[in-house]
């Protein structure tokens, strides 16, 4: 696989108007998507576009529509709707594309694009580089006769949809009635359709970051900052809380007591529970390098195994499709129901949390346990430019870490997909020792840095 210049990890993500997240490189890549999955038949080919909140949204999607059109595809823009509903739709409307713009759990200035087949999977690192290398081809390349351009209509009930589809992976034999939840929307995609949903359901619902402005998206709310759901579950006395974040492609839960649940035990809970029901399929659950030892140590008790990947859902749903999983996911609250999704979805991997607390009767607090995680630490570690894994003194100091733990826990040091960051993980059964490796660790990659 050869560099990447525009995609990372989960699509393109940037500040946003400034390369590469700029309304030109939105531009050439509705030229080069469009070009790519333009077939030589005479039928119209149709793209279908959503977002979330940001400001910028409104740089982004009019360039992407323009370079689509510019090629013959239709295009069906959806406004603000989740990640997953945008991979739903793709689906449902047998679109030949679908694109999210987000920049996921970011802060408002970073904006991203997202794209998906027409079987709802994100795309592979293969095709996103064939994308890639068109999208320097010259701006006038391959368009359409001006009687064969693409004509764009706004699909108004795009999350109506949506929540019809979403409430389908609820068990029909449940009611929420009688739970009050606490929802927090992070000011992003699922501002409506998160409590429609839940309300839909019988839940009487509390919701926080349900006023977005373009500029509050992921501003001390959502799932990358609990504090809020978990002081919003205690001021309404919630029998859970639910967070989502931007593009409410990932979920966190509260208990009742403001206790946060991360997605290594929400894997775990709806995991087991579907095991115990013969509903697990693959005998086991894949995660990433970054879930906790005590997940699997857990699953293994359960006669289940952990599957690993390199961090990233699409990377974790391809590792499902391969093996035949149904439940994976990540640390962060990526959770990936295969069975209802093509991937992650914060409301339905909380629907399916929401089943277990109906049916078992007990509190979220009692629930929330599933495994005892073994210490864990995680720093980020932000960099100016270069590449501070070459140097020579940040991969003496892995070495030393990696002695120092010697086979009684992991240590993982990676940049980040997204950010200039180097994210220095290591876990292991001694607390102390585990500190002072990522100390020591992240200190070598700042001094490089």
């Amino acid at each position: 696989m050869g560099d990447r210049k525009y995609f990372g990890t989960d699509g393109i993500r940037g500040r946003a108007n400034t390369h590469p997240m700029t309304a030109e490189v939105a531009l050439r890549v509705g030229l080069a998507a469009g070009k790519l999955f333009r077939t030589d038949d005479d039928r119209r080919h149709l793209v279908v576009i959503g977002k979330d909140t940001r400001l910028s949204g409104y740089t982004i999607e009019p360039a992407l529509v323009a370079g689509f059109a510019s090629v013959g595809m239709d295009v069906r823009t959806f406004g603000p709707v989740p990640t997953p509903g945008v991979a739903m739709l793709t689906r449902s409307m047998r679109a030949d594309l679908g694109v999210m713009i987000s920049a996921s759990h970011n802060n408002y200035a970073d904006n991203g694009i997202k794209l998906f087949g027409p079987d709802g999977y994100k795309l592979s690192d293969e095709i996103e580089l064939r994308i890639e290398a068109m999208m320097d081809d010259g701006l006038d390349k391959g368009l359409a006769p001006s009687d064969r351009l693409g004509r764009v209509k706004r699909i108004d009930d795009a999350q109506a949809r949506y929540i019809e589809i979403a409430k389908q992976a609820f068990p029909k034999r449940l009611s929420l009635q009688g739970l009050r939840i606490a929802v927090d929307c992070a000011n992003g995609a699922g501002y409506k359709v998160a409590p429609t949903t839940l309300f839909e359901l019988g839940a009487e619902v509390c919701a926080v970051g349900v006023s977005p402005d373009g500029l509050n998206i992921n501003a001390e709310c959502g799932s990358t900052h609990p504090a809020t759901l978990a002081e919003a579950v205690k001021r309404y006395r919630a029998d859970i809380g639910i967070a989502l974040d931007g593009d409410a492609d990932r979920l966190i839960i509260c208990d009742e007591k403001g206790q946060v649940v991360d997605g290594d035990q929400i894997m775990a809970l709806v995991g087991l529970d579907w095991a115990r029901r013969g509903r697990l399929s693959g005998g086991g659950v894949v995660a990433t390098v970054m879930s906790n030892l005590g997940l699997e140590r857990r699953l293994k008790a359960e006669g289940l195994t952990l599957e690993r990947t390199k961090v990233g859902d699409r990377y974790v749903m391809e590792r499902m499709r391969e093996g035949g999983f149904n439940i994976g996911g990540e640390q962060s609250g990526h959770i990936i129901l295969h069975d209802h999704a093509t991937t992650g979805d914060g409301l339905m991997a909380a629907l399916q949390v929401l089943a277990v607390l109906v049916e078992s009767g007990r509190p979220m607090s009692e629930l929330a346990r599933q495994f005892d995680p073994v210490p864990q630490k995680l720093e980020n570690v932000r960099y100016a430019a270069g590449a501070p894994l070459d140097s020579d003194g940040v991969k003496a100091a892995i070495a030393e870490a990696e002695g120092a733990l010697n086979g009684q826990g992991r240590l993982l040091v990676r940049p980040s997909g997204t950010e200039k960051l180097i994210r220095v993980m290591a876990e292991g059964d001694d607390e102390a020792l585990v500190r002072r490796v990522v100390s020591d660790v992240s200190a070598a990659v700042r001094a490089a840095g």
